[in-house]
């Protein structure tokens, strides 16, 4: 084997991607400890999240009345969880370098949950290092200490999950994650899609009542005190983000960013471009159209079919694109769920392995323009278009209509 065919081998055959993605990730772990070590720590939310903390732990159960320096807490209940278990461990908040150092595992940890998706969907190796290449993820990770985090690591777990048909435990960590951070829900199209094509109406039903039952186990405390609002404040779903810290919708002007219209309009498109997917190209492993399989389905004679794991993650990573493409607005540390889901995003939608690592670049770029510009926030738009639309176009690879992988009897358990 000539040295250029061995370099084409190596980046495209499958089989090497175990090793790569063990060499890789201890890279990266020697880069964290770089940066922790080199890179000055950002003061952003950890001091507010510390304040409100405290006021939990001193007994305060009403949402409104738990504030920090630089607002309210907006965030359900599993963050205030997971950030009371950082206040301890750091010494209520004041040994950051513990912190940075629990965040840099929480980043390795993630990224190897990752790879292990990408390997499970065979993913070219080529692929891998674009998934430790990203300026803005260790920084969303190390030097902000952001609570995405901890939603990206529950988002990943239930993409792993899911292509693992575990059924049960995939919506009970989506939930989990939920109640981090509300970004999540922009994967709930897809998880009801991959559960309505996987199992029949009865267990749906059941696994939608195990993550509901979730959520309220999680805010007990809170709906005791004020129910009304906590839900305002955790789920708030018609927030009014600073048009100065978005990252997306840059180049529209302030007054029409902040208006009713503009924002009603991409609910609108949001909606829209799902009906186009779910037409398209999410009923595909069903083997029939959208409105025979919603008949099957709700009828009960659908009894679930095997799903390919490249399948699932594309129809979760492609839920979560399009939820990003329209959102209102996006600050950087949403980068924490966007940056390892384009690289196969952009592989499924059949670009050149070329294009892929300039589109690559300039969203890379985009993302680290601070703060964004109208040039920065076209190029963050016009990525997302690129993996969404992309996908849309080479839905048949994207969306594989059958399995290599044979039926196994699933159990909701």
């Amino acid at each position: 084997m000539g040295l250029t065919q061995l370099a084409s081998d190596l980046c495209s055959n499958s089989k090497y991607t175990r090793w790569i993605a063990a060499l890789l990730n201890l890279g990266d772990g020697l880069l964290c400890a770089l940066i922790i070590w080199k890179v000055p720590y950002t003061e952003i939310d950890w001091t507010t999240y510390m304040q409100q903390i405290k006021l939990y732990h001193a007994g305060e159960r009403d949402y409104t009345r738990i504030e920090g320096s630089t607002g309210p807490l907006v965030y359900p209940a599993a963050h205030v969880y997971s950030y009371s278990l950082l206040y301890h461990v750091t010494d209520e908040g004041r040994d950051i370098g513990l912190g940075q150092i629990i965040f840099a595992f929480l980043y390795l940890i993630t990224l190897t949950v990752v790879m292990a998706c990408y390997r499970r969907a065979r993913a070219p190796p080529y692929l891998f290092p674009l998934l430790v290449l990203s300026k803005r993820l260790h920084s969303v990770y190390m030097l902000r200490m952001f609570n995405d985090g901890l939603a990206a690591l529950a988002m990943w777990g239930t993409v792993w999950l899911f292509m693992n048909r575990r059924w049960a435990p995939a919506v009970a960590v989506w939930s989990l994650g939920l109640g981090v951070k509300m970004t999540l829900i922009l994967l709930a199209p897809a998880v009801m899609v991959v559960l309505a094509l996987g199992l029949n109406i009865g267990s749906c039903i059941q696994l939608a009542v195990l993550a509901l039952g979730i959520q309220v186990m999680l805010a007990t405390p809170f709906l005791q005190t004020n129910p009304s609002g906590y839900f305002e404040r955790a789920f708030e779903f018609g927030r009014q983000f600073m048009y100065k810290w978005t990252v997306n919708w840059r180049f529209v002007p302030e007054e029409i960013f902040l208006s009713p219209r503009f924002w009603w309009g991409l609910i609108a498109l949001h909606l829209l471009v799902l009906v186009v997917f779910a037409i398209t190209s999410y009923p595909k492993p069903s083997g029939t159209d959208l409105p025979s399989f919603v008949g099957r389905f709700l009828t009960g004679r659908h009894r679930g079919v095997a799903l390919h794991p490249s399948f699932i993650m594309a129809v979760l990573l492609s839920s979560l694109a399009i939820g990003l493409l329209f959102a209102r607005s996006m600050h950087y540390q949403f980068f924490a769920y966007l940056s390892w889901a384009t690289p196969f995003l952009l592989w499924q939608a059949g670009y050149h392995p070329i294009l892929i690592y300039g589109l690559w670049l300039l969203q890379e770029w985009a993302w680290n323009v601070y703060p964004s510009t109208n040039l920065s926030s076209v190029v963050v738009v016009l990525s997302l278009c690129a993996q969404v639309f992309g996908v849309l176009n080479n839905r048949n690879r994207a969306f594989p209509s059958s399995s290599s992988i044979p039926k196994a009897k699933e159990h909701v358990q």
